[in-house]
């Protein structure tokens, strides 16, 4: 058997010091062994402003919920109050026992007795007088309504 090459796998104690020739064709870089790596950039342009998010504080959820809430009540009192500016025409007192014509419905029905009432009005009167469930007439029925 023949041995080409015999190398040291420990290092002697008085060589430590010295460089050995491998070392020398290492490069060397730029920044100490546990330094982190140099970042150059992506090639992309930003401001330098800050672009950190500020975190939404609790006084400031509070705000927008005060807020919320009174847009919501002014809203509701504008709906409520802010009706029509002129009067409103009401549902006659007067009332007379009217017969259902052939094919007429409800709001036909309280179209023909009161014409310048609301008939909306009108139709729950008539509902409520003739103590009716449903919006369903037969042709000939008799109905206690307001007319005008």
């Amino acid at each position: 058997m023949t041995i080409l090459d015999v190398r040291q796998t420990q290092q002697n104690p008085a060589v430590r010091g010295v460089r050995r020739a491998t070392d020398a064709r290492r490069p060397r870089g730029g920044r100490p062994a546990g330094a982190a790596v140099r970042h150059r950039g992506n090639g992309v342009l930003m401001s330098r402003a800050s672009h950190r998010r500020r975190p939404i504080t609790p006084a400031t959820t509070v705000l927008l919920a005060l807020m919320a809430a009174g847009i919501t009540v002014w809203l509701g009192l504008v709906a409520n109050l802010g009706g029509v500016a002129g009067q409103q025409e009401s549902v006659p007192a007067e009332l007379a026992v009217v017969q259902v014509q052939t094919g007429e419905s409800l709001h036909q029905v309280a179209q023909r007795v009161a014409p310048g009432a609301p008939v909306g009005a009108v139709v729950e009167r008539i509902r409520e007088l003739n103590q009716l469930d449903s919006a369903a007439l037969d042709a000939g029925q008799t109905l206690i309504a307001p007319v005008s």
